[in-house]
């Protein structure tokens, strides 16, 4: 597989998907600031993996004695989907909150939702390249609505709590209850994933759900100003 067609496949679906949600930002941000957040959420997969790698041997470690199930759910299931979500948040937030374009609630989601899929690019880079050329066109359309979506809509909802807070002036609170959700959504996600690989309605139908709420989340910030 050339590098051009590697490279097309792996940004293609999250830049498909930041074209879409960012027709929500009534008030456009400047590109700049877009593509710096998208980018400090691509290296903030490669912080993900890091920690993911540490946590996965500490556990294989710590709870050899555990059965099988439970150690398989709290390095995959739950430890992952905490940590991809406490990363993308930390790198976001650290860009664009002392940001002047950061100047409405509703930038709080639709900055989360860039650098998430700035997230997803970097994790479809290294399928892509790692990859066999057989199968990976598959793998990238599944990520499309799967993956890739998924990552966009769980920072969406720490962005909306995040938004909440400060329209309430209780960030802290808000971005904590924001990522407990998120990252509770992750975990369902990755575990239908997992319980229906040949079987994909139920995480598809699950995200279509939660991207139901997250437009009308999008729709409740733009009427609060």
């Amino acid at each position: 597989m050339s590098t051009v067609i590697a490279l097309v496949l792996g940004f293609a679906p999250s830049l498909i998907w930041l074209a879409f949600f960012l027709r929500e930002d009534v008030h456009p941000e400047p590109r700049k600031m877009i593509a710096k957040t998208y980018i400090f959420g691509g290296l903030s997969a490669f912080a993900a993996l890091f920690l993911e790698i540490l946590v996965n041997q500490s556990l294989q470690k710590v709870i050899i004695t555990l059965p099988r199930l439970i150690e398989e759910n709290l390095s995959v299931f739950i430890g992952f989907g905490v940590i991809e979500e406490l990363v993308k948040f930390f790198f976001i937030y650290l860009v664009v909150r002392k940001s002047p374009y950061f100047d409405e609630p509703i930038d709080a989601m639709v900055y989360m939702v860039t650098g998430a899929l700035g997230f997803a690019a970097a994790e479809n880079l290294f399928l892509v390249f790692s990859g066999g050329q057989e199968s990976i066109f598959l793998v990238i359309l599944l990520r499309f609505v799967g993956a890739t979506l998924l990552h966009a809509l769980s920072s969406a909802i720490v962005g909306h709590y995040w938004a909440r807070g400060i329209r309430f002036n209780i960030e802290g609170k808000f971005i904590f209850a924001g990522l407990v959700l998120a990252s509770i959504f992750h975990i369902i996600f990755n575990y239908l994933v997992s319980e229906f690989n040949n079987f994909l309605v139920y995480p598809t139908a699950f995200l279509a759900i939660l991207g139901f709420f997250v437009l009308y989340d999008f729709e409740e910030l733009k009427k609060m100003g």
